[in-house]
């Protein structure tokens, strides 16, 4: 075996197996309601997520994931699930993992840490813009204009912040990767 296979085989081993144990097995569900060329109206059930809104992007991913690698009150292991969103809330970041189906509120593992919250996601209908690329600060805002632009367009009224979806693991290819901008919105 030469030696560039034999590097190749163990930045696999130890760069992207783990991350394929992290990998989603489970989407938020949704029903299309209407699409178009640029994006589509999507009507989504209440859902349990948990939470966390602190400085930093990566402490919030890391704080997600080890509630669900086991640090919450019943020690229990949750599969990940997409997508994992980014919302602004009292000016802050808040990430959310959303939890699998079988969860509900009388069985949901309590989290260990104090500044890490269940919080249940309300049902309604989301307009979203789906793209791919890097989850970058520039690619979503440039989508979530067009969305907006296009809400507003369309006589759609916006009844929340810009959502940020993301849905693969960093190591997916930009031009696989799927990325989403989205805004609850209101259909008369």
């Amino acid at each position: 075996m030469n030696l560039k296979k034999l590097l190749i085989i163990i930045f696999c081993t130890i760069f992207i197996s783990p991350y394929s144990l992290i990998m989603a097995n489970e989407e938020a569900k949704y029903e299309v309601i209407e699409k178009n060329k640029i994006y589509e109206i999507r009507k989504y059930s209440d859902r349990l997520a948990v939470e966390t809104s602190r400085a930093g992007i990566d402490s919030n991913f890391r704080k997600l994931f080890n509630y669900i690698s086991g640090r919450n009150d019943t020690q229990e292991k949750i599969a990940m699930t997409t997508p994992v969103t980014q919302v602004e809330k009292n000016g802050s970041i808040t990430m959310q993992f959303y939890l699998p189906s079988k969860f509900n509120s009388g069985n949901v593992p309590n989290p260990s840490k104090e500044d890490v919250r269940i919080v249940n996601i309300e049902g309604g209908y989301y307009a979203v813009v789906r793209y791919s690329g890097r989850a970058s600060d520039r690619n979503f805002i440039k989508h979530k204009e067009i969305l907006e632009k296009e809400l507003k367009n369309n006589n759609i009224s916006i009844i929340s912040p810009p959502i940020r979806a993301t849905y693969d693991s960093p190591f997916t290819l930009p031009m696989n990767r799927r990325n989403e901008a989205m805004f609850k919105v209101e259909l008369n």
